[in-house]
């Protein structure tokens, strides 16, 4: 409920809230709100899902949207994205999460303990405000190719915490996935973070 209510106080119109670059692409791409997001302005907007169009649940995460919409987000909530070292604090003393595999079907889950951190692992995949960086001391194998050379590095941003498509090995507090800043696609979607 709280991102249709930034996207009625006219989130995706008011450039104070977002990164510059992230303002020029939404401007430049037409964004309206999160992909796969429709009607709007009914009394039940619908999202287009892997097993076609249904009303957006309030409880869920939002998701499939990009770090620009995030920080927007979190900026309008008065909050932050958090830092990658945040989230994986954050998540050291989460224990795996109850999750069965089955990207066509997701099974929810319901949260634990009000008073504790929620569902940090497998809802969707968190933005971190990290690049994506090696870790100090990171030295990749010889030959290595892929995702772990520079090539690959430059320009991603960091998103933690998996999500009911994510294969139960990657399903980790651990696991580091990356995206450029404009990415709207794998299930992304947000935590914000507040300053003591």
């Amino acid at each position: 409920g709280e991102y249709r209510d930034f996207i009625r106080d006219g989130g995706y119109r008011r450039p104070e809230l977002w990164l510059s670059d992230g303002w020029m692409t939404v401007q430049s791409a037409g964004w309206q709100a999160p992909l796969y997001w429709s009607d709007l302005d009914a009394d039940r907007p619908t999202v287009f899902t892997l097993m076609g169009p249904r009303a957006i649940d309030p409880a869920e995460p939002v998701c499939h949207v990009s770090v620009y919409e995030a920080a927007a987000y979190a900026q309008w909530a008065g909050a932050r994205l958090p830092t990658e070292f945040e989230w994986e604090a954050a998540a050291a003393s989460q224990p795996p999460p109850a999750h069965r595999y089955d990207p066509l079907h997701p099974h929810p889950v319901p949260a634990s303990d009000v008073d504790d951190l929620q569902q940090l692992l497998g809802e969707v995949w968190e933005w971190t405000r990290s690049s994506y960086d090696p870790y100090p001391g990171f030295r990749p194998l010889a030959g290595a190719v892929g995702e772990y050379n520079g090539k690959f590095m430059v320009g991603q941003l960091v998103l933690r915490g998996g999500s009911c498509a994510t294969p139960p090995g990657h399903l980790r507090a651990s696991y580091r996935n990356f995206f450029p800043p404009a990415a709207r696609w794998q299930l992304s979607g947000l935590r914000l973070a507040r300053d003591a």
